[in-house]
């Protein structure tokens, strides 16, 4: 569990989180959404430990980041899996040796024991034969299951997924979706999704925070945003006809 109280963060003069409270569960996909200059990515920085606040406190576990050594911070590290927007694959590796590495930086396995878990996780991510491919020949679909398979090659606890489905078509963002889920309902990671799709809203987001200026605006579930009257909120999502479609529907049936 990841527990967030009271966060700000400045640059300079600019205030960019203003006082942020919430909790991120285990087990469950948590989605941040929020329009461009919302304070999202300062946000998942300040979670990753990239940045540190002025003000407030993020813990992990019950586990205060402030408070630790710098020795408990890598360990802490060891445990958080990163998916970055663009995939950030290494291009001069292959696939598996892009999977090993967080293996090769915090482990002290050899080298048959990071080849195992490196098999074991991209068959887990549907890549079974892929692992002598360079990205350059890999779709970006399948790029982004490396990318999850070296984000949970080391079993973290944490999981952080910047804009996962940014440049993939709706058929492979429902894959990368559903397979985000999955791996978090098996391992029982806390998950936490940077993301502007309001399709993967309606597929996992067990829990949606929306920022707006650095603030939380709302926050709730994939269910209960369907019902809200925040006007900071329906005016963003109601952009998406997709969701103008979905929550009709859904009004619909329970009336």
């Amino acid at each position: 569990m990841i527990e967030v109280k009271n966060l700000h963060k400045s640059f300079k003069d600019a205030h960019i989180l203003k006082g942020i409270s919430t909790v991120f569960e285990n087990g469950k996909t948590s989605l941040v959404i929020g329009q461009s200059g919302s304070g999202k990515t300062v946000f998942l920085k300040c979670l990753l430990g990239l940045f540190s606040p002025e003000e407030g406190s993020i813990s992990y576990d019950g586990n205060i980041y402030s408070e630790l050594t710098d020795d408990q911070r890598r360990n802490l590290r060891a445990e958080m899996g990163m998916v970055f927007q663009g995939s950030a694959l290494f291009d001069s590796m292959t696939i598996q040796e892009n999977v090993m590495f967080p293996l090769k930086m915090f482990t002290k396995q050899s080298k048959s024991e990071m080849e195992d878990r490196a098999d074991f996780v991209l068959k887990r991510v549907n890549l079974p034969d892929a692992h002598h491919k360079m990205p350059s020949e890999a779709s970006g679909g399948m790029q982004k299951r490396v990318a999850i398979a070296r984000a949970i090659v080391n079993n973290p606890k944490y999981l952080f997924c910047d804009e996962p489905n940014s440049g993939l078509d709706p058929k492979t963002a429902i894959v990368i979706d559903n397979l985000i889920q999955e791996i978090t309902d098996e391992y029982n990671i806390t998950t936490v999704i940077n993301s502007h799709d309001m399709n993967s809203v309606m597929e996992i987001g067990e829990k949606i925070v929306f920022l707006k200026d650095g603030l939380k605006a709302w926050e709730g579930s994939k269910e209960t945003i369907f019902k809200t009257d925040n006007k900071i909120v329906t005016d963003f999502v109601y952009s998406s006809e997709l969701f103008k479609k979905v929550r009709k529907m859904y009004l619909e049936e329970r009336d």
